[in-house]
C-alpha cells in the first residue's frame, strides 16, 4: 500500500451540495478501491492563479490516502471523464512528505 495525495479542484458553478456529493462520490470511489483515508481536506472557493476553462476561482480540496498503485489510474480516468472537475493532481509521497503532511494535520488541529 502507497501513501499518495490527491488535490482537485471543482467547477465553481457547481453549488454546495453538488460540491459535497461530488466529493462523497470519489471517496467512496477510492473506499471501494480498497483506500484508507487518512484525511481530507475542504479548501474553499479559492481564486485561481490563472483561468481555466473562462473560469477565475474553484473549489479546492486535498484526500491523503493509503492505496495499491493500481487504483490511481481508474480514479484519474473518472476525473477526466467528469466536467465537474477543473484540474486535479495526485502525488506519490514519500517518507519525507508523510511526515511534513502529520506536522500540517496537527498544525491545522491547533489553530483550530
Amino acid at each position: 500500500m502507497n501513501h499518495y495525495e490527491t488535490v482537485f479542484i471543482l467547477n465553481p458553478v457547481l453549488s454546495e451540495d453538488q460540491v459535497k456529493e461530488t466529493v462523497k462520490k470519489y471517496e467512496d470511489f477510492l473506499t471501494d478501491k480498497g483506500a484508507k483515508m487518512i484525511a481530507k481536506e475542504d479548501w474553499g472557493l479559492k481564486k485561481l492563479a490563472y483561468p481555466i476553462q473562462n473560469k477565475k476561482s474553484g473549489f479546492y480540496h486535498l484526500f491523503e490516502y493509503q492505496v495499491a498503485g493500481e487504483a490511481i489510474e481508474p480514479l484519474e480516468l473518472e476525473f477526466r471523464r467528469d466536467e465537474r472537475f477543473m484540474r486535479y493532481l495526485t502525488v506519490k509521497l514519500d517518507k519525507h512528505a508523510v511526515a511534513w503532511a502529520e506536522r500540517r494535520r496537527e498544525k491545522m488541529k491547533q489553530k483550530a
